[in-house]
């Protein structure tokens, strides 16, 4: 019921988008209002995102380290897993980000009749990750040449690249084959894996539904259904939409619709799910702290601030009640002086009384 419930959801998004292109005035509301509000829905959320991590405190040094810290000199110290400088640290980071190095280090535990426990390579699971992000990456970089004009070379090259083997006509991009198989292979092992499978909600199986609709429309409209689409008026409409000057001058198609509402649901979605592992893996404090806890004290911004009071301060505060229980100070008390009481010069007068008015 969970991969059910998702499912339905983007076949209901591609119903409403569908049906909406269809009726007459509805074309400006999918192709100009819609993905407006989807990018401001979606980079509002997601400097919120970024902007609320920052500022959370972190009040340990909670990096996660798997090597030899640095220490004495003639003690090895691994500078990938244990920085201690912030170039380390991004030396770091960006084997993580760029190569998925603690997924490439990743193993999976398994259980046997005996019981026997055995750990196994999961470098499946980190070679299709790879292939998945790389493409979408790829794709969303090629599809910058519908909002630049005129493209720049590095996009020229880079879609021919993608296309350089010339399968089909027109030629099919790797890219597009890479992201569609990415997206089998990561729900395929939500399936398989009993483990994966019992953890996986709802909510991790609708953005892998939704990427594989956006990459089915897309690869629709360039094999498929191209003689209904008039790709002059798409790169029209998405140069005005970046200009701020969005004009829809013909039929489109309605798969051309649904694929950009489809594209605009994930925008929106992305801030507020899972996804924002995008932002949040450069927030992680076990990934972008240094380990340098044994040279620079870590402070704790909750604790609140405690002025030092030496025992000298605090013998001079209660030495009068250490002495009182037979508890040896340092310094004994001083002695109290009784001093005599003065009387008044004119304690013996007699009191005159004040001048009564006539």
């Amino acid at each position: 019921m969970k991969y059910a419930f998702s499912c339905a959801a983007v076949i209901a998004l591609i119903l409403i988008a569908w049906i909406g292109s269809m009726i007459p005035g509805m074309q400006y509301f999918f192709g100009v209002a819609v993905p407006y509000l989807a990018v401001l829905v979606f980079l509002g959320g997601f400097i919120y995102r970024v902007v609320h991590w920052g500022k959370s405190p972190v009040p340990f040094s909670i990096q996660t380290t798997c090597g030899q810290g640095k220490s004495l000199d003639f003690v090895g110290h691994d500078k990938l897993e244990s920085p201690d400088t912030n170039l380390q640290v991004v030396g770091r980071m960006a084997l993580e980000v760029l190569t998925f190095r603690s997924l490439f280090r990743n193993t999976r535990s398994e259980f046997y009749e005996g019981p026997k426990i055995t750990y196994e390579s999961s470098k499946w699971l980190w070679l299709f990750a790879l292939i998945f992000h790389y493409s979408f990456l790829v794709v969303v970089i090629r599809h910058m040449r519908l909002f630049l004009n005129p493209v720049p070379d590095l996009i020229a090259y880079l879609s021919w690249a993608d296309s350089m083997f010339e399968i089909g006509t027109p030629a099919m991009y790797l890219t597009t084959a890479g992201l569609l198989i990415g997206v089998l292979f990561l729900f395929g092992r939500r399936l398989y894996s009993r483990h994966v499978r019992y953890l996986s909600l709802a909510n991790d199986y609708f953005p892998l539904f939704l990427i594989f609709a956006i990459a089915a429309t897309g690869a629709l409209m360039r094999h498929f259904l191209r003689d209904g689409i008039d790709i002059v008026a798409i790169k029209e409409l998405a140069v005005g939409l970046v200009t701020f000057q969005p004009a829809i001058t013909t039929d489109i198609g309605s798969i051309f619709y649904i694929h950009l509402f489809l594209v605009c649901a994930l925008l929106v979605y992305f801030p507020f799910s899972k996804l924002m592992h995008l932002g949040g893996v450069f927030m992680s404090p076990t990934r972008n702290m240094r380990n340098n806890s044994r040279a620079v004290r870590h402070v704790n911004p909750w604790n609140p601030e405690i002025k030092p009071h030496s025992y000298a301060a605090y013998e001079d505060e209660f030495r009068e009640f250490m002495v009182g229980a037979d508890i040896p100070v340092e310094k004994e008390l001083e002695p109290q002086v009784e001093e005599a009481a003065e009387e008044p010069a004119d304690a013996g007068a007699e009191a005159v009384p004040e001048k009564q008015e006539e």
